[in-house]
């Protein structure tokens, strides 16, 4: 009987078991691949100033666009430009600024400055933009070497530069990364970060780097080695790349696997299977494949028309595009081709004969290049002194340029100071022009700009007046201009 009343509670037991619905095998989460670069780790802190609203009223206007208007106003509202034309009205509670007699002009941006990086005083301990320690450095950052509060910054600002790129120094190779700041006090880099505007890639070609190693018995001695060098680093970026492709396609194939419905018997396998492991990081290899992606903006320091011509043919080899030549004295030889790639040729006025390679150099350069169809010249410093008067380089190459019959408008001009380099840096959204809705960057000139009498009597940042020539600048002077009367003062 009891083995009866057994065998019962067993065969209800067992049909209650077989009426339980089964559950639904747990499927694991999927895996999310690693970025090649994670977010920006020093990422812009910067904050436009509270502007007030400004109707600058009866000035010679040159918007950067090509279009210059006469006896117009311009109105800033919330730091942007807000209209450019003539008869504006001012809202209420508006600063109204008479230009009568004035020229305006969006703020000047130096696409080449190692402000910061190499500032005053110039001391050795000052000097950290160039790791020469390797030839080829694509991992290091300008921007963990600047130093906010060199007075150069002021200066400039007087000068009515209101942007600019700091770029590591013309020892290697590959320098490393470029960033453009805002020219505003404070005392982080990344609150001077511009907002939103993409990274530079500095590289060069020429006698710096073959003097730099060659002197030491390193590579490279040449010319011949410098391009090895570059081939070598992008050749080794491109297997980068491919290893962190193969990566993500293999996190692809595992997320795809364990999507699927899997039976008791493929659990045992699931369970054994690990997620892909991403590759090493390598923070050289990733700013070069930044630039092969073009997330990056190369930007080269070269001065003979047939290396830029080679380093037009390695950049299609490995697929990056070049922002722009620097210093490029034989531009005018290949204007064509720059214009043709979409290059632009950032130079000076008139530098000449320091080095071998800067030999065939003439002061009709930045007009020649900014000749064929779509070409794009660029006045550049290089110096902290010239940064100061880059509205007077801008004169002298145009003053040559209409010497060798060139036509040369103001309106034309003034691009190589404002348009072009916001182009070049990836910011011509945002500024390098007065049009509504842009960054009210803006300098208010006594004069025209292109003489050498021109001096910025106000200087707009996002629609905030940074500079008073008439009232000096409310913030406090540098410690190493305290002490000398009148410096800075004049741009």
């Amino acid at each position: 009987m009891h083995g009866i009343r057994y065998l019962l509670c067993c065969a209800v037991l067992t049909g209650a078991c077989a009426n339980v619905p089964a559950q639904p095998e747990a499927k694991k989460p999927e895996v999310a691949a690693v970025p090649i670069e994670p977010a920006n780790p020093y990422p812009s802190t910067y904050q436009a100033g509270a502007a007030t609203a400004t109707l600058i009223r009866g000035a010679t206007v040159l918007t950067g666009t090509g279009t210059r208007l006469d006896n117009a106003d311009v109105l800033i509202a919330n730091g942007k430009i807000e209209a450019v034309g003539q008869n504006l009205s001012a809202p209420g509670g508006a600063r109204v600024v008479d230009a009568s007699g004035r020229w305006v002009t969006p703020g000047l941006i130096d696409v080449h400055s190692h402000l910061g990086v190499y500032p005053s005083p110039g001391v050795n301990a000052h000097g950290d933009g160039n790791e020469a320690t390797d030839p080829v450095t694509p991992n290091v950052w300008s921007e963990h070497g600047v130093w906010p509060q060199d007075p150069g910054f002021q200066t400039a600002l007087e000068g009515g530069i209101t942007a600019m790129q700091i770029l590591p120094g013309s020892a290697n190779l590959i320098g490393g990364r470029a960033v453009t700041l805002k020219n505003v006090p404070a005392t982080t880099y990344q609150a001077m970060k511009f907002p939103s505007a993409p990274q530079g890639l500095k590289m060069a070609c020429g006698e710096n780097p073959k003097r730099v190693y060659g002197g030491q018995s390193r590579a490279p001695s040449t010319r011949m080695g410098n391009v090895a060098g570059y081939r070598q680093a992008f050749a080794d970026a491109q297997d980068y790349r491919e290893q962190w492709r193969k990566y993500e396609r293999e996190v692809a194939q595992y997320n795809e696997k364990h999507q699927k419905k899997s039976d008791a018997k493929d659990k045992e396998d699931e369970e054994a299977d690990e997620p892909p492991v991403p590759p090493k990081r390598d923070l050289k290899l990733e700013t070069l494949v930044g630039a092969m992606t073009g997330d990056i903006r190369v930007h080269i320091h070269c001065y003979r028309s047939d290396e830029m011509a080679i380093m037009l043919d390695l950049s299609k080899e490995f697929g990056f595009k070049i922002a722009a030549f620097h210093h490029a004295i034989e531009a005018y030889k290949i204007a064509d081709l720059l214009a043709a790639n979409g290059v632009c040729g950032a130079e000076w006025a008139d530098w000449w004969g320091s080095k071998m390679e800067m030999f065939d150099g003439i002061q009709e350069n930045i007009a020649f290049t900014d000749l064929p169809q779509g070409g794009c010249a660029i006045v550049h410093s290089d110096s902290d002194e010239g940064i100061q008067r880059l509205n007077q380089e801008a004169g002298k190459a145009m003053s040559r340029g209409i010497r060798a019959g060139l036509t040369i408008a103001p309106e034309r001009a003034i691009r190589w100071l404002t348009a072009n380099p916001a182009r070049a840096l990836g910011i011509e959204q945002l500024t390098g022009t007065l049009e509504p809705g842009k960054m009210a960057d803006v300098v208010i000139w006594n004069g025209t700009p292109f003489s050498v009498y021109a001096l910025a009597e106000q200087v707009f940042v996002d629609g905030q007046l940074a500079f008073d020539r008439a009232n000096p600048p409310p913030q406090p002077r540098s410690d190493f201009l305290l002490g000398q009367p009148g410096a800075g003062a004049q741009p």
